[in-house]
């Protein structure tokens, strides 16, 4: 898979930016991902517009899921 490197390096202006404006998200998704994501884990997110309507939904994680969180997480390695 090849990569335009100039679209990487908007990625990783935008990763930066997500970064600085939600730092508390990375420590969360630090802490839990050193509790060790296992296949069979049960993620949940919620999400509340700024009306007040609530979505919410949860995936139980498959080892295909932990193959991608883990090429993603080389892939920020890379940046």
């Amino acid at each position: 898979m090849n990569m335009n490197p100039m679209a990487l390096l908007a990625l990783k202006s935008d990763f930066d930016k997500f970064k600085n404006n939600h730092p508390k998200f990375l420590q969360f998704a630090k802490a839990f991902s050193k509790a060790g994501i296992q296949e069979g884990t049960v993620m949940e997110c919620k999400v509340i517009t700024a009306d007040g309507r609530e979505f919410q939904t949860n995936i139980r994680v498959t080892a295909d899921d932990l193959e991608l969180l883990e090429k993603l997480k080389n892939l920020r390695q890379e940046m």
